[in-house]
């Protein structure tokens, strides 16, 4: 039978511990924050629609972003057992330097659209936790002033190839004379893809107020506080705005961007030297030949070519094709440390990320950054733990398995014939 008797307010008490609360509202809402999905939804509801939709959204049907996604999703880990990893070392070394983490901010443009804090608190958080930043041709924040910015960390720069060939140029000396130590030359993107949510919200550069914008933008006055209170926008390539995003990379892209204009880029440019937006072997193979420094399998984040190839699919067979010893990147449907893990085991030497930072951005500026690579980092380091694995060094190819959702018709075949 069970003993009854009355609380004792003493015992009650070392029950029950109130929590002290959290009067600072952005900290608020970062701390509940447990997930990159998590900040995404807190994105959505401080963004304005067009603003968020440019970043959240991609091509045509985003097929290539969904997939992208659930490729990361169909992983399965195999954990070695007995096998005590107490402090696990998340450090790389990654094109000639170090970094702190397994992966860095990837090239994102029109920044201070999402959040007026942009890339200087993109490169502000990089430089805090010790891994690259990586600038956009279309960023929002000039070279220098995102050296400003993370003066002694990591600076990348990503060139387009425009149609005015001297621009291209000169935005590689000046990333140069910043001290920017990696180029990412980005071949996929000779014209804009069909970004579709950007033309049903009417989204362009600047932006342009309609009724629905107006409407949209009532339950959020801090983004137009901020928007039209700070500095005006500034481009890194683009002197001329006006029209939408597809409209503005179509008339400053040049689909004539051959191999002769990466031998002229390779000239000017002392630093090291990747290629972005690679996504076949064959390429893959003709890249490591030509003599760069590496490669980023990426489909552009599925905002070009909607259906394009799945960089993580891909990353198995090129690492195989071109060698240990070349370069291998990779970007796209990155939300959860196990990603980056997932990556690093089957080839990866480094992963990028782009929307995951850009959801922190908008979630809370600089500290929405901060939280970003906090809640990857702590990702990153209970997955490795649960693996086994006391360094990224360990994790292998025997450490995942890549399940079967999208199989080609071809080799589906041919596994029907051999059965």
């Amino acid at each position: 039978m069970v003993q009854r008797q009355v609380p004792n307010p003493k015992e009650l008490l070392e029950l029950m511990k109130f929590k002290k609360p959290e009067l600072d509202g952005r900290k608020r809402r970062l701390d509940g924050a447990l997930t990159i999905d998590d900040l995404r939804t807190i994105a959505k509801r401080r963004t304005p629609k067009a603003a968020f939709d440019y970043t959240d959204g991609a091509a045509e049907g985003e097929l290539s972003l969904t997939r992208a996604r659930q490729a990361f999703q169909d992983v399965e880990f195999h954990p070695g057992i007995l096998r005590p990893a107490p402090t696990v070392d998340t450090s790389v070394e990654i094109l000639g330097g170090p970094s702190a983490l397994p992966f860095g901010i990837a090239p994102t443009g029109f920044t201070r659209l999402m959040q007026t804090e942009g890339e200087v608190a993109g490169a502000g958080a990089a430089a805090a936790a010790g891994i690259p930043f990586t600038l956009s041709t279309l960023g929002t924040t000039s070279i220098e002033g995102v050296k400003a910015a993370n003066p002694h960390g990591r600076n990348w720069f990503q060139l387009y190839v425009m149609r005015d060939r001297e621009i291209s140029y000169e935005l590689t000396r000046r990333a140069a004379a910043a001290g920017f130590d990696t180029l990412q030359f980005t071949v996929d993107t000779p014209v804009a893809g069909a970004r579709l949510r950007d033309k049903r919200n009417g989204f362009s550069i600047p932006p342009q107020l309609t009724l629905g914008t107006i409407v949209n933008a009532i339950p959020r006055p801090w983004w137009w506080y901020d928007f039209l209170t700070t500095p005006k926008l500034e481009f890194a390539s683009l002197s001329t705005t006006g029209g939408t995003v597809g409209e503005l990379l179509d008339a400053a892209m040049d689909p004539t961007i051959s191999y002769d204009d990466l031998a002229v880029i390779r000239d000017i440019w002392p630093g090291k030297i990747v290629i972005k937006g690679v996504q076949n072997v064959e390429d893959s193979v003709r890249l490591r030949d030509a003599g760069v420094d590496g490669i980023v399998l990426s489909n552009h984040g599925g905002r070009q070519l909607d259906r394009a190839p799945i960089p993580f699919h891909l990353l198995p067979e090129v690492r195989a094709a071109v060698g240990e010893d070349f370069t291998v990147m990779i970007d796209t449907g990155i939300m959860n440390g196990a990603d980056i893990v997932a990556a690093v085991a089957l080839g990866a030497d480094f992963t990028l990320i782009g929307r995951a930072y850009l959801y922190g951005l908008m979630a809370g500026g600089r500290a929405g950054v901060d939280r970003t690579i906090q809640i990857l980092r702590t990702e990153i380091e209970r997955t490795m733990r649960l693996l086994g694995v006391a360094s990224l060094a360990e994790l292998e190819p025997a450490h995942v398995t890549q399940l079967t959702r999208l199989v080609p018709v071809a080799r589906a075949a041919s596994d029907v014939a051999v059965r």
